[in-house]
Order: structure tokens, then sequence, then C-alpha cells
């Protein structure tokens, strides 16, 4: 069971509606995890660019710098602020959409598609609406049960693990260290997919990720109003 803030002397009914919601939230974060594996993998196998692991990106972005290559710097800024402004519009859309996951996985879903439909000698576009696609994405979970989680990228799930880890090797107890690998796991799984698709289609696998995005928006209208509230962010 996921933890939350406030959960003293919680009456059976509520933890169980928390519990239920946590899982929930897990398994919405798993696949949008797979979803920005499976594109980031497509995005770098096709260009050789990063479209979620703006890590990567900033790291060869100081290295073009150094050794003063202009145009590898000048696509590598754009590619950064891309992804910025993606975020950013991803929390404008969930506003818009009254904070429901659909209306923004229908617009990824649209970018994807674009960035799939694009000419592959205009590869930057492409590139472009992808990563614009991945920082939306960003606004569909941003914590479960008071847990934070990231999709697009997983250095901060892997360090909360890694510091749970620490603490149980103490012998603390804390609950909800685990669930870190959940989106690690996502991620992972999800840029094998992306990387097996690519081989076969190139960058016209983005149509999968577009799929796959649309279908996401839809399973989620099962989950209940007032969790999804919860997931996103305010």
């Amino acid at each position: 069971m996921l933890p939350s803030a406030s959960t003293h002397r919680a009456s059976p009914g509520h933890l169980h509606t928390q519990k239920w919601r946590g899982r929930v939230g897990l398994a919405l974060v798993a696949s949008l995890s797979v979803l920005a594996g499976m594109t980031d993998a497509i995005g770098f196998m096709a260009s050789g660019d990063f479209v979620s692991f703006m890590s990567g990106n900033t790291t060869r972005l100081a290295v073009a710098i150094s050794e003063g290559d202009l145009g590898l710097t000048l696509r590598l800024v754009i590619l950064v602020a891309t992804f910025i402004l993606g975020n950013a519009l991803g929390v404008l859309v969930a506003r818009l959409g009254g904070r429901r996951a659909l209306p923004l996985l229908l617009c990824i879903a649209t970018l994807l598609s674009t960035s799939a439909a694009w000419p592959f000698d205009a590869q930057l576009p492409a590139l472009l609406a992808a990563i614009i696609a991945m920082g939306m994405l960003n606004a569909a979970v941003e914590e479960v049960n008071g847990l934070p989680v990231g999709l697009t990228y997983v250095t901060g799930a892997l360090s909360r693990f890694g510091r749970g880890l620490g603490r149980w090797m103490l012998g603390e107890r804390r609950s909800g260290w685990r669930v870190q690998l959940v989106p690690w796991s996502g991620m992972f799984i999800g840029a094998i997919l992306g990387a097996v698709l690519e081989q076969h289609l190139g960058l016209k696998a983005m149509f999968v990720s577009a799929v796959l995005a649309a279908l996401i928006g839809l399973l989620s209208l099962r989950i209940p109003r007032r969790w999804q509230l919860g997931y996103m962010p305010r």
C-alpha cells in the first residue's frame, strides 16, 4: 500500500480506497512510462538525439560547447528549450481540459502522429513534435498518494529507490520507496519495444506511440475523477 501524508486513524473504507487509488495510479504511471521509453528509443535511434532524456542532451550540449561545435550547440539548445515548452503546454492543456488525462493524451497522440507522418528528410520538425509531446506527458501524473513520480526521466526514481534502500539497510521501515522501480521498469520495457519497432519501421514507429497514447487516454476514462485530480499537477 502506498503511504499518504495523512493516514492517521483512517477508517477501513478510506484505507481500502487509498490502496486502490495507489494501485491504479501506479498502473497509469507504468503505462505512461512505457510510452515515454518507447518514444525516446524511437527518436534516439532515428535521429541520434534524445526525445525525453534531457539530462543526456544537456551533457551533450556542454560537450558541444566545449568543442566549439556551433551547429550541434544550437540544435541541442532548441531541443532542451522545446522540452521545457512542452512541459508548460502540458500544464495548460491539463488545466483547460479540467485536469483530465484524456484531452492531454489525445494532444500527445496528435503530436506523435505528426512526428511519424513528417517527411524523413526534414527530421528536426518531427523530432520537435515528439519532444513537445514528451514534455506534455509529465503533466499526466505528478504524484500518487503523496509520492512524487517522474514519467519521462528515471534518474530521480532510481535515486529515491537507492535512498530508500539505504534507509531499509539501516533498519528503517518506511514504505513507498520500492514503487520507484515502477517508472524505471516501464521506461526500460518501453525502450526495448521502441528499439525493436524503430529497426523495422524507422521514424514511422511513432505511429505506434501515438496509438498507445490514445489508448491510455481512453482507458483513463475508467479512473474516478477525484483520483485523477490527485494524480495531476495542481
